[in-house]
């Protein structure tokens, strides 16, 4: 992370778009969120990555299965909701040992606007963890990008499943007041 150092950061996307590239990610899967705007953009304007938009969050898994296979690493982007699509397809990862990273946005977390969001917000590291995936939790700008250079780590070290579930208290909670009017 020698980078890191040496530029001045503005938003956590900007040191983990650096991780990224450190460790070689060459396929970013996603379906689009609002939590994930910027890690996008960077992602996008990087000619070393390719972003593939997902219509659900477990073709990720598969895709992300299939770039392992094939030599390349990629990560996972999506947003808590998006959790419970993947249940079945998390099974891929931990049975055949191949490392899966997700960076999960949360909704229904700190200053949630909107009631549906609650329920999946609040079992998401309870999903995740009963399916074998190893999840860690960032509340901080920091702690996103000391979260997320351990799962790159520990994920293709170990070949497990990692998730770094971000918080709203870092990407910010939607207000309905201003969505409506």
């Amino acid at each position: 992370m020698k980078n890191l150092n040496q530029t001045k950061l503005k938003h956590w996307s900007e040191p983990v778009h650096l991780l990224l590239q450190e460790h070689k990610i060459k396929q970013v899967a996603m379906v689009p969120d609002a939590g994930h705007a910027n890690l996008i953009q960077l992602c996008e304007a990087d000619k070393a990555m390719q972003v593939v938009r997902l219509t659900s969050e477990e073709q990720g898994v598969a895709l992300l299965s299939g770039a392992w296979l094939g030599g390349e690493k990629g990560i996972l982007l999506m947003q808590s909701s998006g959790v419970g699509n993947c249940i079945n397809m998390l099974s891929l990862s931990t049975s055949c040992q191949m490392p899966l990273v997700i960076l999960v946005t949360m909704r229904g977390d700190h200053g949630e606007f909107n009631p549906s969001q609650v329920p999946m917000g609040n079992a998401t590291e309870t999903v995740l963890t009963a399916m074998g995936v190893l999840v860690r939790r960032a509340d901080t700008h920091e702690a996103v990008v000391e979260e997320v250079a351990g799962a790159l780590h520990m994920a293709f070290n170990t070949t497990r499943p990692m998730a770094v579930l971000i918080g709203q208290k870092v990407t910010g909670a939607k207000d309905f007041r201003k969505l409506t009017h």
